[in-house]
């Protein structure tokens, strides 16, 4: 779910969706949350609220289950392979192979992750991952973003 994703990343995702302000993300929250990134663990409410053993999370049982279904080593090659691509495609809105800036401030925008007045501009997000400097990641740049590799230490 959230590789590359560092717990500063967690705390703001983890704020945007406790609308409430009580601290605490609710099951439903949750369960919004897995739906919305396209996640391959799909629960009803209560089977949800048997995996994590509450019916509420504080920040760090959020951040407990973030790492423990990102991929571990208990998640095959393939199987990360295949959530980075439909991550990939999530986020190419108009399916050309590539995501440009707008398209990852729309994506960010319709979860609820993105704010204008504080956000990060996208282009200076996916420079760094910009192996052929046009602007936009394709699949293979995606991965090393997701995978916080750049393209000399992907090729090392």
């Amino acid at each position: 779910m959230t590789p590359g994703l560092h717990a500063a990343d967690l705390r703001r995702i983890f704020h945007r969706l406790d609308r409430n302000g009580d601290g605490l993300l609710s099951i439903d929250e949750l369960g919004w949350l897995l739906d919305r990134i396209g996640s391959s663990l799909h629960f009803t409410s209560d089977e949800l609220e048997s995996s994590v053993g509450k019916s509420a999370l504080d920040f760090d049982e959020f951040l407990a289950f973030c790492r423990s279904i990102e991929g571990d080593g208990g998640e095959s090659a393939a199987a990360v392979e295949r959530d980075l691509e439909e991550a990939f495609r999530v986020f190419d809105l108009n399916g050309d192979g590539l995501i440009t800036s707008e398209e990852l401030q729309k994506v960010l925008s319709r979860l609820g992750l993105w704010d204008e007045t504080t956000g990060k501009d996208c282009r200076r997000m996916i420079s760094p991952y910009d192996s052929n400097l046009d602007g936009a990641l394709d699949l293979e740049e995606f991965k090393n973003m997701m995978l916080q590799t750049t393209p000399s230490s992907a090729s090392a």
